[in-house]
């Protein structure tokens, strides 16, 4: 199958980013397309699991857009074997909108979730979110966020230029939604990276150390606006440039 949509110019086909969309119904395909390359990211085509992980390993695309119903493999199960070798991001989208769904992709390894219909809009910026985090944090330690200054290489965390004191849980708490900012975390996968797996059930750990931890970076605890709640399934750090 040609990897260039049909409709697609020379210079859409060449610029930005290299996108692979991993969906076996034409409709989407075409549509995630013409969205994508409008905003002049180059986007290549698998219309099965298979086909998909050969070219994860060929194009080394900068995003995979992964569907779950695909004819030879489950979209989960593709997104385990690129995870073997790859930290490529991948934004899953699916007609699936069942939480069991959802944090077994994240579980897995993907960076976020969105379930179709979708908008536009949000696509694109769930797009843009999950190709800057995995690139911003190795070009510098330093992480701001609204009034909020976290510089990972010295380990301090500054509020409007104000030193924050924070436990070594909450700290390390902190750095993990750092190095995952923009990306949805399951309350299992923080459990186990900042508790460990024996912990991996103990969901009352997340909800009290965020609490925490809000309490001292947030303005409004209440209303936050760095680290996000995703209705049972966990949470999510506000990255860098996103609006809130």
């Amino acid at each position: 199958m040609n990897d260039k949509s049909e409709g697609a110019s020379p210079a859409s086909a060449s610029a930005g980013p290299v996108i692979l969309v991993i969906d076996d119904e034409a409709q989407i395909r075409k549509l995630l397309e013409l969205t994508l390359e409008s905003k002049g990211y180059t986007v290549r085509v698998a219309i099965s699991g298979n086909e998909g992980i050969t070219k994860a390993a060929s194009e080394r695309p900068e995003l995979i857009v992964l569907d779950l119903g695909l004819p030879d493999l489950d979209g989960v199960e593709v997104l385990k074997k690129i995870r073997e070798w790859s930290e490529v991001p991948v934004l899953v989208v699916s007609v699936r909108s069942a939480e069991t769904d959802i944090i077994a992709c994240l579980d897995a390894g993907a960076d976020d979730y969105l379930t179709k219909p979708f908008r536009t809009g949000e696509l694109l910026a769930r797009v843009r979110t999950a190709i800057r985090h995995r690139s911003s944090l190795q070009e510098r330690p330093v992480f701001t966020v609204r009034d909020l200054q976290v510089d990972l290489s010295a380990r301090t965390v500054k509020k409007r230029n104000e030193t924050v004191r924070l436990t070594a849980t909450e700290y390390a708490l902190l750095a993990l939604f750092i190095r995952n900012a923009g990306r949805v975390l399951t309350h299992n996968y923080i459990l186990e990276q900042v508790w460990g797996p024996t912990f991996s059930e103990e969901t009352q750990y997340t909800r009290v150390y965020v609490g925490q931890l809000r309490k001292k970076i947030e303005d409004d605890p209440t209303n936050p606006k760095i680290i996000l709640t995703e209705s049972g399934i966990g949470y999510r750090l506000q990255a860098e440039s996103e609006t809130p």
